[in-house]
């Protein structure tokens, strides 16, 4: 554990086992805390690195907004890979960590070896009504973070969570309620309410030269088309969906997150993760006919 600099803005990380690198990005309602299943699993066999995102103790938490946006959390995820002396890595992100995730693959492919992008939706829209929702939870958590974080934790996209393992979803709700006010409203102004939409970034995206996993929930229903479009905009995506499950996938079902995460990771180092075969597109050859 310890910190390391980003264009001025202390941030706080762990690492743990010896491998290939593997470097965790959380979501907003997270930290470098809610990796701790994955870290112990992977762990074994790899190098796993986990950060607190600016904005999220004990990193810095500028009070500035203009220190915050989704460039600023690209260079964060660099920084820590540099930082780290990592050439290139296996990124794994949910929800807001995904996009960083996402966005390193398609800004440093020579640093990522591979990207899992679990829990990507939110924003990825055709109009920009959900902005308001954006800038109404900014408010509420610059007013009243802990009643924030009570509404925000307990979200349709949280129950399923919270019915399987109240007690792992109490973990979580605590951990969130911690956040400072601050950088909560910050980074839901200036990250997730000035990101790119995923739809306007298709041509890039098509060239995403690292191998891709997209993970959602079946009931994490503002990310279920969003992972159904990136399946099919990027050659280099897989797809999978749990059953069952909501937004905070890693946490909701570990051991099923571990497995699909083990398994893609395993078939990108034997070089086997490749483009989707053209003849698979029905577009090209539909039911197989002539």
């Amino acid at each position: 554990m310890g910190y390391l600099k980003s264009g001025g803005v202390r941030l706080y990380y762990e690492e743990t086992g010896r491998g290939t690198p593997i470097v965790f990005i959380h979501e907003f309602s997270g930290d470098h805390r809610s990796w701790e299943p994955q870290v112990r699993a992977f762990s074994r066999r790899h190098r796993c690195v986990t950060f607190s995102a600016r904005g999220y103790p004990p990193s810095d938490v500028p009070a500035d907004p203009d220190a915050y946006s989704q460039d600023a959390a690209v260079a964060d995820a660099v920084a820590v890979l540099d930082a780290l002396a990592i050439d290139r890595a296996h990124l794994v992100g949910l929800s807001m960590g995904g996009f960083t995730a996402l966005h390193t693959g398609l800004r440093h492919p020579d640093r990522v070896r591979s990207v899992v992008a679990a829990g990507v939706g939110y924003g990825t829209a055709r109009d920009d009504a959900w902005k308001a929702d954006v800038e109404s939870l900014a408010a509420f958590y610059a007013d009243d973070p802990q009643g924030a974080a009570a509404s925000h934790g307990s979200a349709s996209v949280r129950v399923p969570f919270m019915v399987k393992d109240r007690r792992g979803w109490q973990e979580f709700a605590d951990a969130l309620a911690e956040h400072p006010a601050v950088g909560s409203a910050n980074t839901l102004r200036r990250v997730q309410g000035r990101r790119p939409n995923l739809y306007g970034l298709e041509a890039e995206l098509a060239g995403l030269e690292a191998p891709l996993l997209v993970m959602t929930g079946d009931e994490d229903e503002p990310c279920l088309e969003p992972s159904l479009w990136l399946k099919r905009a990027v050659p280099m995506a897989g797809l999978a969906i749990l059953p069952r499950s909501g937004h905070t996938l890693n946490l909701e079902e570990p051991a099923l997150f571990n497995q699909f995460v083990r398994e893609f990771l395993d078939t990108v180092e034997a070089g086997a993760w490749t483009p989707r075969d053209p003849r698979s597109d029905p577009a090209a050859r539909p039911l197989g006919g002539r």
